[in-house]
């Protein structure tokens, strides 16, 4: 039996990105949208290109979409329920977007067809980006963001940061809250019954654990905040700030915050107050209300509105986003998809790897293996070799690079 690597021109990446949308389902990462920069011009990517990540193989392949196409757009908000994609907002060369599309993730043809939400109830949020989303009980809770109201839609919720009279257009931050039943297809705001809000704001993050929606930092007005804050999804009460004791991240926006456990958080990346990017980690254990700092991480590769999904293994994925600061140096976007392990493997995973690591010493007996683990055996084969492959192409790219330098 062969246990080589497949060919070479198999082991595409996708490309280079930030402020994108990515989910897991099942055993695949897909990553849609966000932007690139050419010759110091936003560029939105193409918006009937989904690429897909296996997580087993490592292998990435990219899927031509059909149907209602949303438009190219960057910080839009990407959100996963029962196998279905859904994209809200988001801003493109037209201004900001509150349209609501979805795309089946599993679908049986292998088409990939994009459906525009026309027919809902209720009334959506006002356009904006940099939101983020919370998914509970199959509904979409969206909150905060950038964007633009009429004069009549001026509220409590809203920060302004500009104004063009002419039509009387405001833009700013939001701190409101709406959710989508994707059951019912209807867009509600909840009646917040006590509490404290966070500030207005954007490019902040969220996550949800059990029945709360926690949010973390973000951009409110000229500064940047670390502020931790929680809203019970079932009564619709804020927390207020929550005072934590101990050391905490710094200020930041453009960040991630992933669940890793019935009781912890995983923070990573995002851009400091004095614009310096990120590539620190840490946890946040609710139960003792402590941050605690990763100090194994490599420091080389600081990331910023770039996205993070959790794996089949509780692995926390990585994907884009850029090494530079947006504002002033707009061409570090990244392709490349960094996975932080947050706890210990099981041990068909870890005795996958090995065989996967070590395939050609082991080739005469892998065929000895059981045909029902066989597939994943073959699949651990081909991530390592593809794994390798890149490292390869890469420090021929860096020494090229060093060669046209000297």
């Amino acid at each position: 039996m062969a246990a080589g690597p497949p060919p070479s021109q198999q082991f595409c990446v996708a490309e280079e990105r930030s402020g994108h949308c990515a989910v897991v389902d099942g055993n695949f990462l897909y990553v849609w949208g966000g932007y690139v920069s050419i010759e110091e011009n936003e560029v939105y990517l193409p918006n009937d290109e989904l690429w897909l990540y296996e997580i087993d193989s490592g292998l990435w392949t990219m899927h031509l979409m059909e149907g209602e196409l949303p438009t190219s757009m960057s910080g839009s908000c990407g959100a996963c329920i029962n196998g279905k994609l859904y994209i809200f907002g988001g801003f493109d060369d037209k201004g900001y977007s509150n349209r609501l599309y979805y795309v089946n993730l599993r679908t049986r043809n292998g088409t990939y067809r994009w459906k525009k939400i026309t027919d809902f109830k209720g009334q959506p949020p006002t356009p904006r980006d940099k939101l983020s989303c919370w998914v509970y009980k199959d509904r979409l809770i969206y909150f905060g963001g950038y964007g633009c109201r009429k004069h009549s839609e001026l509220s409590d919720c809203f920060d302004v940061h500009d104004a063009f009279w002419e039509g009387q257009i405001f833009w700013g931050w939001h701190n409101d809250v709406h959710a989508f039943d994707t059951n019912t297809q209807t867009w509600f705001q909840p009646t917040i019954r006590g509490g404290v809000p966070p500030q207005p704001r954007a490019a902040h993050t969220c996550a949800v654990l059990g029945n709360k929606g926690y949010i973390f930092g973000g951009r409110v007005l000229q500064t940047r905040m670390n502020d931790l804050h929680c809203l019970n999804l079932d009564t619709w009460i804020w927390s207020g700030r929550i005072h934590i004791s101990g050391e905490k991240p710094k200020d930041r926006s453009w960040h991630t915050l992933t669940p890793i456990a019935d009781d912890k958080l995983f923070l990573f990346g995002g851009l400091s107050s004095d614009n310096v990017p990120l590539s620190d980690g840490w946890i946040h254990n609710v139960t003792t209300n402590g941050w605690k700092q990763l100090t194994h991480l490599p420091k080389s590769r600081p990331r910023l509105w770039h996205t993070a999904c959790l794996g089949t293994e509780g692995e926390v994925m990585i994907f884009g986003g850029s090494k530079d600061d947006l504002h002033f140096l707009d061409t570090g976007h990244c392709s490349d998809l960094l996975i932080f392990q947050t706890q210990p493997y099981s041990l068909l995973r870890l005795c996958l790897d090995c065989i996967g690591k070590n395939a050609s010493l082991l080739k005469n007996q892998i065929s000895w293996l059981p045909s029902k683990i066989l597939p994943q055996v073959l699949k651990k084969i081909t991530f390592w070799a593809a794994s390798n492959h890149r490292q390869e192409k890469k420090a021929e790219i860096e020494k090229q690079e060093q060669i046209n330098v000297t």
